[in-house]
This record gives C-alpha cells, sequence and structure tokens, in this order.
C-alpha cells in the first residue's frame, strides 16, 4: 500500500519543493524499515533503489532520518483525513475517537515500521521531533472534528490528544485482540478520564471568572496560528 500522499502541516510554511522524492523514497524505505529499522542506511538504499542521485537525496532530506519519520507520519495524517467523512451528527467525543481510530488504522499496514518509529523518536534528542508530529496529527484531527477555539483552550485541547494518541498507539502496537478491541477499549476509558478533566476544568474556570495566568497570552497565540491556518 503506497504511502506517497502528504499534506502541509497546519499553521506551519512546508516546502513541498522535494515532495515528489520523498514519497518515491519513503514507498521505498518502508518495507525495509520492517526489518532493518530506520537508519541512515536504509534511507540510503531506498534513495537508490529509486534511482535519486545522493545530492538530491540530501536536500529532500536535509534532515536524514528524521525528515523520513516526518514524511511517514504526514503521510498517514493526509491518508486519515482522507478516510474521515464530515462529523455532522457525531458527539465531540465520538468524533475524537473516531478521528483516533482512524489515523491508527492509517497505519496498519505498516504497525512495525510505526512502532520502530516510536521508538526512534523515544530517544535523546529526538523527543521535540516526535512531539511536534503527533501535535499535528491531534491539529488535524480537532480541526476535522470542528473545533475553532482560539483561546488557551486551542492548544489544551491538543495537547491533551497528543498525550492520548501516544497512549493508545503504545497499547495499539502489541495488540493482538480481535479487531483491536483491547485498543478501543483502552481509548474509550482514556477519552472518559479527558471528559471528567473538562468538567472539572469548566467548575474551575467558572469560579475564576475563566481566566488562567497564562490565558491572554495563549489566546493571542492560538487566533493568529487559526487565522494562519485559516488564510
Amino acid at each position: 500500500m503506497s504511502r506517497a500522499t502528504h499534506i502541509q502541516p497546519m499553521g506551519a510554511t512546508y516546502d513541498d519543493t522535494y515532495d515528489d522524492i520523498r514519497n518515491a523514497v519513503l514507498d521505498a524505505a518502508l518495507p525495509e524499515v520492517a526489518f532493518d529499522g530506520w537508519s541512515e542506511e536504509v534511507l540510503a538504499r531506498a534513495g537508490k533503489a529509486v534511482g535519486i542521485d545522493d545530492n538530491s537525496l540530501h536536500l529532500a532530506f536535509a534532515g536524514g532520518v528524521g525528515d523520513l519519520i516526518a514524511a511517514f507520519s504526514k503521510s498517514g495524517d493526509a491518508a486519515m483525513l482522507a478516510a474521515l467523512e464530515a462529523p455532522d451528527d457525531m458527539k465531540i467525543r465520538d468524533r475524537i475517537r473516531h478521528g483516533v481510530r482512524v489515523r491508527l488504522e492509517a497505519d496498519a499496514d505498516h504497525r512495525e515500521a510505526a512502532r520502530r518509529a516510536a521508538g526512534w523518536l523515544s530517544l535523546p534528542g529526538r523527543q521535540a521531533l516526535g512531539g511536534r508530529l503527533v501535535y499535528a496529527t491531534a491539529d488535524h484531527i480537532w480541526h476535522w472534528a470542528g473545533d475553532k477555539a482560539t483561546d488557551y483552550n486551542h492548544y489544551s485541547k491538543r495537547l491533551i490528544l497528543s498525550g492520548l494518541l501516544g497512549a493508545t498507539r503504545l497499547v495499539w502496537f502489541g495488540d493482538e485482540s480481535d479487531g483491536n478491541e483491547k485498543s478501543w477499549a483502552f481509548l474509550d476509558r482514556r477519552i472518559e478520564n479527558v471528559m471528567q478533566f473538562e468538567k472539572a476544568k469548566a467548575k474551575w474556570q467558572a469560579a475564576s471568572d475563566g481566566k488562567t495566568p497564562f490565558s491572554d497570552l495563549l489566546g493571542k497565540l492560538a487566533r493568529r496560528r487559526y487565522k494562519t491556518h485559516s488564510a
């Protein structure tokens, strides 16, 4: 199954000049990654397999393996959004649950590659990239779900969903239950925990006039980010 479709990260400037190269190299690398992991050697072999010269390969993957994993993550986000239909009749919690499920299922044909990517990103010096990638996925899900928050909730929702995505993905990696029911049951419990937290937060906000120490600053940042995405 090809993973050659990419999308522009929301709220960011994305240089798509070398997307054709990234797409071809990613598809060539994925079969090897499941056995040899994400490495510079796999990247180089994939480039040669599709006829990419060393200079062009370096330009397309200036960040090395990290850029290849980023391409993998972005292609999964694209596959997720292509599979998601309009959520008109779904409650917010059901939209989020469905979005997470579809995102994980987008990696179903490359589960071992996804597991190895998570391991690579967990090592020192790489967590920042992992955080950016899962945050981008959470951002896509919230936008699909219809979220247009421009206050500090814009960020808190995405950070919470990032944690939920990461935790559910770890369960999913080792899930051998029928239909991944173990993973979906775990996801349901985590969403319920989040809903309880949100109820408690709403009561606290009501008692404090809806303000937090950083709510004004985060609100301005969120409004700026939303305008950039909508442009």
